[in-house]
């Protein structure tokens, strides 16, 4: 292993150890990322319980469909708050500071990227637990718990990726209402609430071709039946071609931050 590689390595387990710390020191920025789901998958099971009585509907259970709904969405914004947090670090000089070192650039991405998947972890663990004390069952076994957990990472990784770029374009908070808008709006206009089958116009054209739909039936594999090829390969794909995507977006864009 080269010298620039060690050193990469090193930094990134540096800037991963000091997310993790600042979770522990300001639980308030994580405490919303963990309440948002419960509440959510507490209240759209209840709410909708009545979606089970569609004909067709593939459960019997409201909860193992909001359930993994509400996951990802925490995961999401598990990713997006990597977004905030350079934000308040490029506010307050911390991050002039990390650009000033001799830490390889890769790693102001690498390390806060793995931070991420840490209290993403956290968070799916911790809510799932609670979605089972509330009924929630497992059709699968533990292959539909590790796609529920894939598509959790996977989401966290696109996220962190989307919020890392556009706070290093706009530097301020005004990046911070784009990062969560965009994500309202690509998560809801899925399969979010109900299946496809049940919906129609355009909203049922758009959800077809969005690929969180893909990203949710991954997610819900575990919870609907049988895991299938079929319903792994699309939320898959959308998951690498997302990351690579907005992974590369946040890498331009701390180019971008190094010639301003």
């Amino acid at each position: 292993m080269t010298v620039t590689h060690l050193s990469a390595l090193r930094s990134s387990r540096a800037l991963s150890a000091r997310g993790m710390r600042n979770m522990r020191r300001l639980p308030s920025t994580f405490i919303p990322t963990l309440a948002m789901p419960i509440f959510q998958a507490i209240a759209f099971s209840g709410t909708f319980f009545a979606i089970t009585k569609l004909p067709g509907f593939p459960t019997d259970r409201s909860i193992n469909w909001y359930l993994p709904l509400a996951v990802v969405m925490g995961s999401a914004f598990a990713g997006v708050g990597l977004g905030f947090t350079t934000i308040r670090d490029i506010e307050t000089g911390f991050f002039d500071r990390l650009r000033m070192s001799p830490t390889p650039r890769s790693a102001l991405i690498v390390g806060p990227l793995v931070m991420t998947w840490v209290r993403t972890v956290i968070v799916v663990t911790m809510v799932m637990v609670i979605g089972f004390a509330f009924g929630a069952r497992l059709t699968s076994g533990v292959v539909g718990l590790g796609c529920l957990y894939l598509a959790s990472i996977g989401l966290a990784t696109v996220s962190a990726g989307w919020g890392l770029g556009i706070a290093y374009r706009f530097r301020d908070m005004r990046g911070a209402a784009i990062m969560q808008l965009t994500l309202f709006l690509v998560m809801f206009l899925s399969s979010a609430q109900t299946p496809l089958f049940v919906m129609s116009g355009w909203l049922h054209g758009v959800a077809r071709v969005n690929p969180a739909t893909n990203v949710l039936r991954l997610s819900r594999q575990g919870f609907l039946g049988d895991v299938t090829w079929n319903g792994v390969w699309g939320g898959v794909l959308a998951l690498a071609g997302g990351s690579l995507l907005t992974l590369t977006f946040a890498y331009r864009g701390l180019r971008g931050l190094e010639r301003d």
